[in-house]
Formats: C-alpha cells, sequence, structure tokens
C-alpha cells in the first residue's frame, strides 16, 4: 500500500502543458474578435440601410427592401435636391461659426478654470468646485424661462449670438479633463518659469497650454460634437431660417421632404460625414486624452 502523500500526488490534476494553454489563448481571442466583428455589423447596418436608401430613386425606396442595392450607385440626385433645397452650405456656414467660436472660448475659460483650481490655494476653492457639480445636477429644461427672458433682454435672440453665449458657459467636463491632465504636470515647471521671471499668465499661456494638447483634443471632440448635434438652443433662440445649423435644417426636411425619406437620408449621410471625418482624424488624441486623465 502506497504512503498517503503519493496517493494523494497520483490523485491530483496534472497541470495542463503548454499545447492546453495555446488552445485556451487561441478559443479567448477568436471570442474576442467574434464578439468585435458582430457588434461592428449591428452598429454598421443601420447606416448601410442609410447609404442605400440615399441612392435610391422614390420608386425604388417604396418597391424594394431597405438592404437591397439601388439601381445606380452613382445617384447623387438625392445630395444634390438636399444640399441646394435644404439650404444645407448656409447651415455648414452658421454650424461652422457658432462651432469655432464656442469650442475656442470654451478651452480658454474651462483651461484658465481648472489652472486656477489645481495650481493656486485660496479660499472657498472646495466650495467653488462644489458649485460647479451642483449647477451639472439642476435640468436644463427647468431654467429656460429665466434663460430666454435674459437672452431676449440682451438683445441677442435670433441672432447666432444668443446660441454661442450659452455654449460658452463652462461645464464640469472640461474643467475635470483639464484638471486632471494638469495633475500629471510637475509642478517644478511652474518653478523653473517663475524663477526666470514669469508670471501666472505667461506660465499658463506658454507653459501649461502647450502641454494640454491631448486634454485640448478630447475637449474639441467632447463639446464639438455636443454642439454640431444641438438641436434645442438653435431651434428655440435661432427660429429664423437664415440662422439654420445643421441640426435645424435636417429637421426642416420634415416638411417639404415628409415622404421623400431618400432625400432625407441623403441630408443625414451629409450631417454625419464632417462628424466622421474629424473623430478619425482626432480619436487618439481624445483616447490619449480620456487615459491620462484618468490614471494621473
Amino acid at each position: 500500500m502506497r504512503p498517503p502523500d503519493e496517493r494523494t500526488a497520483a490523485a491530483a490534476p496534472r497541470p495542463s502543458g503548454p499545447g492546453g494553454r495555446v488552445a485556451a489563448a487561441r478559443v479567448a481571442t477568436a471570442l474576442k474578435y467574434l464578439s468585435l466583428g458582430l457588434t461592428s455589423v449591428v452598429m454598421l447596418l443601420p447606416l448601410l440601410a442609410l447609404v442605400v436608401a440615399s441612392l435610391k430613386t422614390h420608386e425604388e425606396l417604396a418597391n424594394t427592401g431597405p438592404f437591397d442595392p439601388p439601381g445606380n450607385w452613382f445617384n447623387v440626385d438625392n445630395y444634390l435636391t438636399a444640399f441646394t433645397r435644404g439650404r444645407m452650405l448656409l447651415a455648414y456656414s452658421n454650424t461652422a461659426f457658432i462651432l469655432i467660436i464656442s469650442v475656442v472660448g470654451s478651452i480658454l475659460i474651462g483651461s484658465m478654470a481648472a489652472y486656477a483650481l489645481d495650481r493656486f490655494s485660496f479660499r472657498l476653492r472646495r466650495p467653488v468646485i462644489a458649485l460647479f457639480l451642483l449647477a451639472t445636477l439642476v435640468p436644463g429644461v427647468t431654467t429656460q424661462v429665466a434663460t430666454f427672458q435674459i437672452v431676449n433682454r440682451l438683445g441677442l435672440f435670433n441672432t447666432r449670438w444668443s446660441a454661442i453665449a450659452l455654449f460658452l458657459g463652462t461645464d464640469i467636463i472640461s474643467i475635470y479633463i483639464f484638471q486632471q491632465f494638469l495633475r500629471g504636470i510637475p509642478r517644478e515647471l511652474d518653478e523653473a518659469a517663475v524663477l526666470e521671471g514669469a508670471g501666472p499668465f505667461t506660465i499658463y499661456w506658454r507653459v501649461m497650454l502647450p502641454l494640454m494638447k491631448p486634454a485640448i483634443a478630447t475637449v474639441v471632440i467632447i463639446k464639438g460634437i455636443a454642439i454640431y448635434t444641438e438641436f434645442y438652443i438653435p431651434f428655440l433662440y435661432m427660429p429664423s431660417r437664415d440662422l439654420g445649423v445643421i441640426s435645424t435644417a435636417l429637421f426642416r426636411f420634415k416638411g417639404p421632404f415628409s415622404a421623400q425619406w431618400e432625400v432625407i437620408s441623403a441630408g443625414a449621410i451629409l450631417v454625419i460625414v464632417p462628424t466622421l471625418l474629424v473623430f478619425l482624424a482626432l480619436q487618439r488624441f481624445i483616447y490619449n486624452g480620456l487615459t491620462t486623465g484618468a490614471t494621473k
């Protein structure tokens, strides 16, 4: 009869060899790519249906399925109709004007506020941060009556400056991103700049702001997309058709083009393409900015 330790050793399961680990790794990799592929298909199918619909004629759209190919893959009549009769060029120019001024102003205000909160110690510093957080908890709809009265009395109603003034308000997300990024910049840089005779604004402008490029790109993406897709503020404060932006111009297709879904689909593609191009160009910056802010 074998000793107990030998019986235990014989009954214990032996560790899997290199072949078992390699097979498990291959299965895990296959499942990962399978899940990513399924997710991509689910996300791309609506966009594919939109593109196909925008290339069909009115008769084709009425008599074929959503994924049936169009008779002419180079049919751009719907895009021309959406661009000309929908006044998309004017909408693009109004959106660009509002977007550029609002994003640049938000970056300057947000980065300055984050720099002051992170680099300076003063009384009521924590209450100021708490007030920013408290402001985000108040639903914007509850303050629209007072906001509308203020905008109207300032003479900004039905002008592009009404949307710019409302978009320029500093949000806690921008301050948080800038502040988290600033925490990763050593304070020795500030001290070295002070020894060189630089003041607080010079340190911010020449030292801190150039180092915050990943955070700036992140804020540009987040704030820019929010402004680009905003519907409520332009629709309420800029009712004139000459002040239409991308979102309101697309909404106005509901009137004259309520039954022409192929034209509406083409207009939606015209709205999506600029956002997609900007995101693809700046995606590495937004990922770097978010991961840097999360790990600092």
